[in-house]
């Protein structure tokens, strides 16, 4: 399941009852599985199947089967399939809908935690109840998940923000909204430093720098990846040539193209397009 990519996504849990969002990702192939973004609620993404690599801001954490990995408060995130088939337990909520007392306090938790048998017995608890969805589940769900935070609050915090510390964080997120935002619209087109630079008023230098600490990446190197993502797309869809793809998703020089898309996704367009084919017949 792969977002429409926005820095800044907006979630609305509606539910008083049952304020978390579950969501199981799936995953069989090579690549991208869920966009870069952020937002003020605690995402969780735990491991029941295989293995996943989710970035938060520049750092790539890897994540085999039963590893947890949490996407604090106001923290940019994005997930990669890298390595054959996976399946993952997404849970997002908002602190405040839990805890007052734990809201309060802006817990940092430690973003990868592995071989921990207490979150794998809750985790799996709601991976179970959610794919059942019998009677009751949600209560369930909520608490486990009330266990969980918890546990965690004890055991995996590694940092308490003060609020400035929090609005820090969020404002720098949001000044480079606008430029993930200009990305996902023109990444057809040439794009440069200088020009998204400007659209946040900085210097060039200043404005890399800034991209780099936040996304993990150089602004070109993840215009490229957004082209490459696109690319793949494209390619399983077999109604384009793979030149055709490569101007499509704006790469003058089809050579740069392929050898791009070989480092990414460790096999060149025409080997991705047979791939696809395969799996189709199979």
């Amino acid at each position: 399941m792969e977002r429409n990519l926005e820095l800044y996504e907006k979630k609305i849990l509606k539910d008083k009852e049952f304020p978390i969002q579950l969501i199981v990702n799936k995953c069989n192939s090579k690549g991208k599985y869920f966009s870069a973004h952020w937002h003020e609620q605690i995402e969780l993404h735990y491991v029941v199947r295989g293995r996943t690599v989710i970035k938060l801001e520049q750092e790539e954490m890897e994540a085999g089967e039963g590893a947890l990995v949490i996407a604090n408060s106001n923290v940019l995130h994005e997930g990669y399939c890298r390595n054959g088939e996976m399946e993952v337990l997404v849970a997002i909520f908002d602190m405040e809908d839990f805890s007052r007392e734990l809201a309060d306090k802006n817990i940092i938790f430690c973003p990868i935690i592995s071989g921990d048998a207490e979150i794998s017995r809750i985790m799996l608890r709601i991976y179970e109840e959610y794919q059942r969805k019998e009677i009751g589940y949600q209560l369930v769900c909520k608490g486990e998940l009330l266990k969980l935070v918890t546990y965690l609050a004890r055991n995996k915090a590694i940092e308490m923000l003060s609020e400035e510390g929090v609005l820090k964080r969020r404002k720098k997120l949001e000044r480079l909204n606008r430029v993930y935002q200009y990305i996902e619209m023109h990444y057809t087109e040439i794009i440069t430093n200088c020009e998204l630079a400007e659209m946040v008023h900085l210097s060039e230098g200043r404005f890399c720098h800034i991209f780099k600490e936040s996304a993990g990446v150089a602004p070109q190197q993840y215009i490229n990846e957004i082209r490459l993502n696109k690319a793949m797309k494209l390619l399983k869809q077999d109604t384009l040539t793979a030149t055709e793809v490569a101007e499509a998703v704006g790469f003058l020089d089809y050579n740069n193209f392929g050898r791009m898309f070989r480092k990414y996704f460790g096999c060149t367009p025409l080997e991705a397009r047979k791939q696809t084919h395969v799996k189709g017949k199979a």
